[in-house]
């Protein structure tokens, strides 16, 4: 399954309040995670838009990470909820369109989680490494850059 010499490439959108902030904790204590993380932070996986995951997946995104709030214990109230959900319909999305739904996984952190987030960063990584890139990559679209 996985290639040789593959570099994934992940992304993570992060709650504002907690994941956000437990991943800035793991860098702060200079905990180890792979530099195949790119780290997005939003107010709220709540406001989770899945033209949002989708878009990153053509833009070469080998897999996508969603890490909000603790269940229950939303900002927002019910926003992790609420991104439960999109990250489910998510998965059958790219299911259906080839792609696959086991490269997007949804993860739950408090702020003072850093060596949590350390670790789910590195699992994130070699799950994406063992499936290999994503069939989108070839063909991915890359942002312009004007000069």
């Amino acid at each position: 399954m996985g290639e040789l010499g593959f570099e994934p490439r992940i992304v993570a959108l992060c709650c504002h309040y907690c994941a956000y902030a437990a991943a800035d904790l793991a860098g702060a204590l200079r905990l180890q995670y792979p530099d195949t993380i790119h780290v997005v932070k939003i107010p709220c996986t709540g406001d989770l838009d899945v033209r949002d995951v989708l878009d990153a997946f053509e833009s070469g995104a080998d897999g996508v990470m969603i890490a909000g709030c603790m269940e229950g214990d939303c900002h927002y109230q019910t926003g992790n909820v609420r991104a439960r959900k999109r990250v489910d319909r998510t998965r059958q999305v790219l299911a259906e369109a080839g792609v696959g739904g086991e490269r997007i996984r949804m993860y739950h952190l408090s702020s003072a989680m850093g060596a949590r987030w350390a670790e789910v960063a590195r699992e994130m990584d070699a799950h994406i490494r063992q499936l290999g890139p994503s069939p989108l990559r070839a063909t991915a679209r890359r942002p312009s850059v004007e000069t």
